[in-house]
């Protein structure tokens, strides 16, 4: 669904044949950003809706220092997208360019420090949130590294941050392979030669601008013919039918575009561009089985304990909630067609009851309005609109989308990770918790399986839940009541 019509290159997926797969994927690197993604980089003209992904990799023991910069930077040439800086053209209305950085420092995006106070992990959690706060440096690529050393029982921890227009949580799990091993002792990578360098002068720019127009343009009108013909074939069937499905698309797009300026729960009204991120770590296989009970999956039941840990926290502030607001992204990739880095998903936004204590009648309903988020007909339409929306000025969009992310309640979003064990220079990698953007949101969680365990990265706006530890005990009481519905 997420298009681009620019010139793409393939790169085999090294890791797949570690993972025994018959052939390896082939991985598109585009030569600008689709039209979504565009959207996402043009609205950071309001910094509370940056699009930060802050990841945080616990590691049993050290990592020489020579060791990891030499290994960083071999992933910085498998993955060029790593290499490469974003150029907009004031002069076109295409979206911006990926290009690579010839001024490209790998000292400036791998960093060194020690780890503060005892080494915990609350204070590895403190030290990664400023890192979070800061804006991104936008004439370089956009990601940092920050490798933490000296923690307690002799450990270490990797602070990866990178900007949502690079990747998204399923595409950053692809590049996760190529920065971790499978095995202890693998066979040595080969080291790729740096992308080549090839900035254009601002003439090429519009010319290079003016193609990608013209190629967009031809691929959206011969979207348009196909899709007349169909729609005049289908009239021709069942003129009621298909009066109906247009009916039904209107108002899809009307639910996808609904302005939302205020939070529904009334216990997280505030924002701010400050950040506090704590961790919450299950086992996989009593969540499973809890999504299983109302006919779903695991995401039902992660989401289904996110709406309790809120109505308990609320009820525990003299509050009551009958309803929260939420986004969630849709993967959209094809398990079977080709890999594109980037990001492949569509936001859903959506109200969700939580008006009952009840943990079965609270997960079958989740479970319902989840089951029907996901069949959406606007979906169809979300790199359209993005076209759309891109071409009025940075200003408009910013505040049309404000006023749409501003009533978030909060953001969830769940991650397949690995089953099996991962390392790292020989390290064992004990933890991988991601923390998602909350772009507007009073809070983001973010569920990621890691062999028989779940990780949620809990990043909540302090100025919306305003007392963090008093939430992570109802999270966790939360979470204690859904695997408690399992037979």
């Amino acid at each position: 669904m997420a298009s681009d019509t620019g010139e793409a290159t393939g790169q085999a997926d090294p890791a797949a044949d570690e993972r025994g797969a018959e052939t390896p994927t082939a991985v598109a690197y585009h030569d600008r950003m689709n039209d979504s993604d565009a959207l996402m980089w043009n609205i950071e003209k309001d910094p509370m809706l940056r699009s930060t992904i802050t990841t945080i990799v616990s590691i049993s023991g050290h990592i020489d220092r020579d060791e990891l910069h030499t290994h960083v930077e071999r992933l910085s040439r498998a993955v060029p997208r790593l290499r490469e800086r974003v150029r907009g053209n004031p002069y076109s209305l295409a979206p911006p360019r990926w290009e690579v950085d010839p001024n490209f420092d790998l000292d400036y995006h791998l960093r060194f420090v020690r780890a503060p106070g005892e080494g915990s992990e609350s204070d590895v959690l403190r030290l990664a949130e400023p890192i979070a706060m800061q804006g991104f440096d936008r004439a370089r690529p956009l990601w940092e590294m920050t490798y933490v050393d000296d923690l307690a029982e002799g450990n270490s921890a990797l602070v990866v941050k990178i900007h949502h227009s690079v990747t998204d949580g399923v595409g950053a799990m692809r590049l996760m392979l190529e920065l971790f091993d499978l095995e202890e002792h693998p066979a040595p990578r080969a080291q790729p030669d740096p992308p080549e360098v090839h900035v254009l002068n601002q003439a090429q720019r519009f010319i290079d601008a003016l193609g990608h127009q013209a190629r967009a343009q031809r691929d959206m009108v011969g979207r348009l013919v196909k899709e007349a013909g169909e729609g005049s074939r289908a009239v021709l069937r069942g003129p009621l039918s298909s009066m109906e499905a247009a009916t039904r698309m209107t108002e899809s797009v009307g639910r996808l575009l609904a302005p939302a300026t205020r939070p529904l729960g009334e216990g997280m009204q505030g924002r701010s561009l400050s950040c506090h991120f704590d961790v919450l770590t299950l086992p996989l296989a009593p969540l499973k089985t809890a999504g299983h009970v109302a006919g779903g999956k695991l995401n039902d039941a992660f989401v289904t304990g996110v709406l309790l840990a809120f109505r308990h926290y609320h009820a525990a502030l003299g509050k009551e909630v009958d309803a929260l607001r939420i986004s969630m992204p849709i993967n959209i990739r094809s398990e079977n067609g080709p890999t594109t880095a980037g990001n492949a998903f569509v936001p859903a936004r959506f109200v969700v009851p939580a008006d009952t204590d009840d943990v079965l009648t609270l997960l079958c309903d989740t479970h319902q309005r989840l089951d029907a988020v996901v069949h959406e007909p606007a979906y169809a339409l979300v790199e359209p609109l993005a076209s759309v929306l891109n071409r009025f000025p940075a200003t408009v969009t910013t505040r049309v989308f404000g006023s749409m992310m501003r009533g978030l309640d909060f953001q969830a979003s769940n991650v397949p990770g690995s089953p099996i064990p991962l390392y790292l220079l020989g390290h064992r990698v004990g933890s991988i918790v991601p923390f998602g953007p909350m772009a507007g949101a009073g809070a983001n969680l973010t569920l990621l399986s890691y062999e028989d365990t779940v990780t949620i990265g809990v990043n909540v706006d302090p100025a919306a839940v305003q007392d963090p530890e008093l939430f992570m005990s109802c999270l966790r009481r939360a979470f204690d009541e859904v695997v408690a519905v399992s037979p």
